[in-house]
């Protein structure tokens, strides 16, 4: 399967070069050793910047990205290897190698704008291919019951982010979980705000170097709760103290307070008419959720779980079991949940589903509640 996958890459990836090959490309290099393309098929929708076609290639950091504009969709096929220089790794905190990814993705040309939140884990990728993927696996568990997930930005825990905000997941893909720093400089025109790519929505997303549009995220006042509390991972076992204020080391450090900033739930604005999300030197620094109608692999697992369908199935090709719908939902890593983190049949279905009235749902409630809603197998 990964050798068709590859195969079906390649091929795609051939295509796109032999169409880009055919256009007007007026390509500008940097610095000798890479090239920028730009070309659109048609005179008439040239769009400044990157909206339209280009091509990344740089035979320094073997980064091959081509992006090409057909009817309504936005193509990206790309190795995901980064066109500029990373840390070192693998490194003390992250043990891992980049390596290439062959990954292609697809965005709407026209985006079109919900305004409810929906969460993504992925919310978009860099105008080079790497994608963004501002939370973590990490999570701080207490024997008295409490979890928390832990952020990447934070001194607490080493997980060895480079200079650009990123690291490397076991995969060997690279990715930035705050303010690409080197993307950033790269994609730089001189204009506060720089357009460093594009969310699974098809909406653009900036960053603003003036940084004046602030988040609508506040640290939650009074202090954490929990004992003999523990992180581990494959090398490691390190016994944690989480008492004290909420100084952003967990995600459930922050709440959103609507109207306290500039920016919504998902970091996003309108400017000029125009919606974008913009990455941010503040929490939550990449969106957390997406406010357009989302056209990837995100829109399959939203539409399952907001309109009735069989829920999506996880990386196994199996139905996700009760531990994962909690995490995808448990926006606060209390193992549960409640009302205001479910979505689609979990919302209308939860005094049902919530046996003991208690006003959070658990693990072992939605089990039940998804059996009674599975039909009877046939012999």
């Amino acid at each position: 399967m990964e050798n068709l996958n590859h195969i079906i890459y390649f091929i795609t990836l051939g295509i796109l070069l032999s169409c880009n090959s055919q256009k007007t490309k007026p390509a500008h290099s940097h610095d000798g050793s890479e090239s920028h393309s730009h070309a659109v098929e048609n005179p008439k929708d040239i769009q400044s910047g990157y909206f339209g076609s280009y091509a990344i290639e740089n035979e320094s950091y073997k980064t091959k990205t081509v992006v090409s504009i057909k009817g309504y969709k936005r193509t990206m096929v790309t190795n995901a290897l980064p066109n500029h220089e990373t840390g070192s790794f693998p490194n003390e905190g992250n043990p891992n190698t980049i390596s290439t990814q062959n990954r292609i993705y697809s965005f709407p040309v026209t985006p079109k704008y919900i305004g409810k939140a929906q969460w993504v884990r992925e919310p978009g990728v860099a105008l080079n291919g790497i994608k963004f993927e501002p939370g973590t696996a990490e999570v701080v568990v207490c024997e008295t019951g409490e979890n928390y997930r832990v952020e990447a930005l934070q001194e607490l825990i080493d997980l060895g982010l480079d200079f650009n905000h990123a690291h490397v997941q076991p995969t060997g893909a690279y990715h930035y979980h705050g303010t690409p720093t080197s993307v950033i400089k790269e994609f730089d025109t001189g204009k506060d705000l720089v357009h460093i790519g594009f969310a699974h929505d098809g909406f653009p997303m900036y960053y603003s170097k003036s940084g004046r549009y602030k988040p609508s995220f506040k640290a939650v006042e009074g202090v954490r709760e929990g004992e003999d509390c523990t992180y581990e991972n494959l090398h490691q076992s390190i016994d944690i103290s989480v008492s004290g204020h909420h100084d952003g080391t967990f995600t459930s450090d922050f709440k959103y307070v609507e109207g306290s900033g500039d920016l919504d739930e998902c970091n996003g604005i309108t400017i000029d008419g125009k919606y974008m999300y913009l990455v941010t030197n503040e929490f939550p620094y990449i969106s957390r959720c997406l406010m357009g109608e989302v056209v990837s692999e995100e829109k399959q697992q939203i539409e399952s779980q907001g309109k009735g369908r069989s829920p999506s199935r996880n990386r196994s090709g199996q139905r996700p079991s009760s531990i994962e719908i909690i995490k995808q939902m448990d926006a606060n890593n209390d193992g549960k949940l409640s009302k205001s983190e479910v979505k689609g049949p979990l919302e209308q279905d939860f005094s049902s589903i919530d046996a003991n009235n208690d006003g959070f749902i658990s693990s072992e409630e939605l089990e039940k509640g998804d059996n009674k809603q599975r039909p009877p197998k046939r012999n």
